[in-house]
């Protein structure tokens, strides 16, 4: 009987074992968290990691070390589709919403599409979502009606509601309301404080749900204009206020981060760090840059679309790495999902991919064939491996009222592995790589049209007599 015991024990300590080994396979520990942090309108060169000289970003760097570089890391031109993509998992023109929406707009994010919340919830995950959440401000479309169990944040950009309860109103806006849950409990805001009460709400989340697998979606107000750095790190970068603020978003990771280590979740948890779109090159010393590459914030260059980005989780993601495989926000739900022990659905069409081996260094090939870089309902460009190749006119919005517009003369190719730039159009040199790729677009076209709306385009919500929502809670600020 002693022997059938210890049998017994043997047998139930390898299976855990097993469970939570990774070696050369895609074993993880079962039900791991995730934090998703989402940064607004940082650019590619701003943090130590992709080579910023002039922002200290110790712990940014501390994570990249720990962790891996993705360096091909692709969202969208602007707010609101990067977060219907995070949450969906699907190209936002996919789930129509394709542009910036502002405050009481009828539209907002369906509740016919999954949710990485949604799905991670029906797993048994606690959810929260920290910050801007942008997705539509009526009541009928907040996160807690899209998977997150708690909301804390702003419903759209720092930008959108008017600062004072005293001062003018602009387009029927009501003073920028901070919520909890679906309650307005401060307008104005006081955005001074923001990231630190943020900050504070995340690990208050992550040290109360220690003990059951979570999802906390982090999407910093930072570093969009207005900019609201802290007393505390105002003025102390080389930098001016923009600086101030990425260092005190550098800070806030560090007490994330510092958080899971004193609670050993640190090798349970797989933390994403990002940026929802390009830098806004347009605001001058008050906005980011782009680094080595071309273009900003609302723009299909690479350096409105493609963001610094780093996968953490200790002992399962190797220190000091990098992958410059195409991947991007469209993936983040099937490979959360999956890592979850989730099945991904197959009731409507999903864009994104598992990106897990590749994050577990399992692979460097993309699992996409090809990725899209659409600017609101326009399809501009395609890339495929090291080739993109752009299909219209590109603007490039590089500084206060100026627009400038590349002619389009026919399609452009660039090879992103020998020039990052996109300098050097080399379409007449290789004819074969741009058939191959047009024949992508033609795809696409086919799916969701090039500027119209394609037959795998799915509808949104609308809602009747959309109202600012302060009063749609039957709070005056008039």
């Amino acid at each position: 009987m002693r022997n059938i015991s210890l049998t017994i024990i043997t047998a139930l300590w390898m299976a855990i074992v097993c469970s939570t080994a990774v070696s050369g396979d895609s074993t993880v520990a079962s039900k791991p968290n995730f934090v998703v942090i989402l940064i607004d309108d940082m650019g590619y060169g701003d943090i130590g990691p992709f080579g910023s000289k002039v922002n200290r970003t110790p712990n940014l760097d501390r994570m990249a070390a720990e962790g891996m570089k993705l360096t091909s890391f692709y969202a969208a031109p602007v707010c609101t589709p990067s977060r219907a993509q995070m949450m969906t998992g699907c190209y936002a023109k996919r789930v129509s919403l394709p542009d910036v929406i502002f405050p009481s707009c009828p539209t907002g994010l369906s509740a016919k599409e999954h949710t990485v919340a949604s799905l991670l919830k029906q797993q048994g995950y606690a959810t929260m979502c920290i910050g801007k959440w942008h997705l539509g401000d009526q009541p009928e479309f907040l996160p807690t009606e899209r998977g997150f169990e708690h909301y804390y944040g702003l419903p759209y950009s720092n930008d959108m509601g008017i600062n004072s309860k005293n001062g003018p109103k602009s387009n029927n806006r009501p003073p920028l309301p901070l919520l909890r849950d679906s309650n307005v409990i401060e307008a104005p805001a006081d955005q001074d404080t923001l990231t630190a009460r943020y900050t504070d709400e995340a690990v208050k989340f992550i040290t109360a749900k220690k003990d059951k697998p979570f999802f906390l979606y982090f999407a910093h107000t930072a570093v969009h204009v207005p900019l609201h750095p802290s007393n505390k790190f105002k003025g102390k970068s080389a930098n001016g206020t923009y600086g101030d603020w990425v260092e005190e978003v550098d800070w806030s990771i560090g007490r994330v981060l510092d958080t899971l280590r004193e609670l050993k979740l640190s090798e349970h948890t797989l933390v994403l760090f990002t940026s929802d779109n390009g830098p806004a090159l347009t605001q001058g010393k008050h906005g980011g840059v782009a680094g080595p590459l071309r273009g900003g914030k609302g723009s299909t260059w690479e350096g409105g679309m493609r963001e610094p980005s780093i996968a953490w989780w200790p002992s399962h993601i190797a220190s000091g790495t990098s992958c410059d495989a195409p991947m991007g926000e469209i993936d983040v739900l099937p490979t959360l999902v999956k890592l979850a022990s989730g099945t991904v659905p197959t009731d409507r069409k999903i864009d994104g991919k598992d990106i897990w081996p590749l994050l577990a260094g399992q692979t460097k090939e993309s699992p996409h064939d090809a990725l899209f870089y659409f600017n609101g309902n326009k399809l501009e460009a395609v890339r495929s491996g090291p080739w993109k190749l752009a299909i219209a006119p590109q603007a490039l919005r590089q500084a206060k009222n100026e627009d400038k517009t590349i002619k389009h003369n026919g399609p452009r190719l660039y090879n992103l592995e020998i020039e990052i730039g996109e300098q050097n159009d080399v379409a007449s040199q290789h004819p074969d790589v741009v058939a191959k790729l047009q024949k992508y677009v033609a795809q696409m076209d086919a799916d969701l049209g090039r500027h119209g709306t394609g037959p795998g385009v799915r509808p949104p919500d609308q809602i009747k007599n959309p109202k600012p929502l302060l009063k749609r809670i039957g709070t005056e600020y008039d």
